[in-house]
């Protein structure tokens, strides 16, 4: 008999899948690997010093919390040394594509014996709306995972190559990456663009994620904080983020709004949003990375969706 191991995206999937008729242990990955530095040597002390540092400073995040919530599966992860075929879930979205990048890092060094599989969320039906493995009915999520795609070697080292890129400090190595289609990994090539997008534009010195909350403050005139949150997450495209990371992200940019209750633009927050104004020295911050590039040390070129280096 084969033993099996499933690794989830968080721990709403994880309850949900423990309701399925499906054998197993099943593991957590409780990561936001999207947010803040990353290092390419996942599961090292230096790795998760690096990751405890970040989630400590912008989340409040305790050292108690830390440990039990996160080390503490991943000691278990570790423990889990016998089964021989992995299985993974994850969905489609920026989130769960960087997450499921560092976990076959780490399965290409520590379980090169076993047999990993992906069950990824997405293209479900024949409308253009991309599913959460949260959203499918048990059926659906039982037929995804009868058609479950075996990965390679050849894919989990293109996985790992990705990820290596991901944590290294310069972004245009990842934007000339060309050959996603000959690897198993149906929407990895439009999470990476959309990580590309995350470094500030030359037009107005925010991002892709920053430009869309202010033009969804102007276009929806929302009445209330809580509304706000609510159409962002619900217009956020591939990025996956949850209302605490976009709390976070309104915080950074506040001066920009005159009023959360109703939400409405000051001045400058709508010469910003019209590229009238340039907002980069506002909001720069010397200590902001994505992966293991320095977020402000770049620029994203809207015109030509390049990359430059400042």
């Amino acid at each position: 008999m084969k033993s099996l191991l499933h690794i989830t995206n968080g721990d709403s999937f994880t309850s949900r899948l423990q309701s399925l008729p499906l054998k197993g242990d099943i593991i957590t990955w409780r990561e936001m690997l999207c947010e803040g530095k990353t290092l390419s040597n996942v599961g090292s002390e230096s790795f998760w010093k690096t990751r405890f540092e970040f989630l400590n400073k912008n989340y409040k995040v305790s050292k108690s919390w830390f440990v039990e919530k996160t080390l503490k599966e991943y000691r278990s992860l570790c423990n889990h040394k016998q089964q021989d075929q992995i299985v993974l879930w994850f969905e489609y979205d920026l989130f769960c594509q960087v997450n499921m990048l560092a976990v076959l890092s780490w399965l290409k060094t520590h379980r090169r014996y076993a047999e990993i599989s992906l069950v990824c969320s997405g293209n479900e039906d024949e409308t253009d709306k991309l599913y959460g493995l949260a959203e499918l009915t048990d059926e659906q999520l039982l037929t995804l995972y009868e058609n479950k795609t075996i990965l390679s070697q050849n894919d989990i080292e293109y996985a790992d190559y990705v990820w290596q890129l991901y944590c290294s400090d310069n972004p245009i190595r990842l934007e000339n990456l060309k050959d996603y289609k000959n690897f198993q990994f149906d929407y990895l090539s439009d999470a990476v663009q959309a990580h590309l997008k995350r470094f500030p534009a030359i037009k107005n010195g925010l991002n892709n994620i920053e430009n869309n909350i202010l033009r969804l403050a102007e276009e929806e005139k929302p009445r209330s904080k809580k509304e706000f949150l609510g159409k962002i997450l619900a217009n956020q495209g591939v990025y996956g983020f949850g209302d605490t990371q976009y709390g976070r992200l309104l915080t950074s940019m506040k001066p920009l709004f005159s009023s959360f209750n109703p939400v409405k633009l000051t001045q400058k927050g709508r010469q910003v949003l019209d590229g009238k104004t340039n907002y980069y020295a506002d909001i720069r911050d010397n200590e902001s990375y994505l992966g293991g590039a320095l977020k402000y040390s770049f620029l994203y070129n809207s015109d030509n969706n390049r990359i430059l280096k400042l």
